[in-house]
């Protein structure tokens, strides 16, 4: 594996965790939102990831696998109904039905979602490094 896949492979990681991050802050965002466009209140969002081939011309014997994103699913699971007659969505029996997000839930994937963005920067970082001091090995 060249160095130029390495980095390949942390920035797919590090655009995976991005979008991992933007669905978090927007289950947080949604938390308390009883009414969508969509109507209904707001569903939770998960990201799907999946694998794919870093395709490295030099070699065909070695493989590795860049991170991508496969699909953001909404998860209707878990809605919460409430008794609050008061409430402007309410149905006739009063029922309020809010959103599937737990806090605590998305604050810890909000923690592992940043620290694998982290890691993928080290790595990026490393990997630019190395680079950097081949390039000075091969001037002297």
């Amino acid at each position: 594996m060249n160095i130029f896949t390495t980095m390949e492979i942390s920035a797919s990681g590090l655009t995976a965790q991005r979008q991992r991050l933007n669905v978090i802050a927007e289950n947080l965002a949604n938390a308390h939102t009883t009414r969508t466009p969509r109507g209904g209140p707001y569903l939770r969002k998960h990201v799907v990831l999946e694998t794919r081939p870093a395709v490295e011309f030099a070699s065909f014997l070695e493989t590795a696998d860049k991170v991508a994103v496969a699909d953001i699913v909404e998860s209707r699971e878990g809605l919460r109904p409430e008794y609050d007659p008061n409430h402007p969505d309410a149905d006739e029996q009063g029922m309020v039905l809010w959103p599937n997000v737990n806090p605590v839930v998305e604050m810890v994937s909000l923690t592992l979602a940043s620290r694998g963005f982290e890691a993928n920067v080290a790595v990026f970082q490393a990997a630019r490094a190395m680079a950097l001091k081949a390039l000075e090995i091969g001037r002297g």
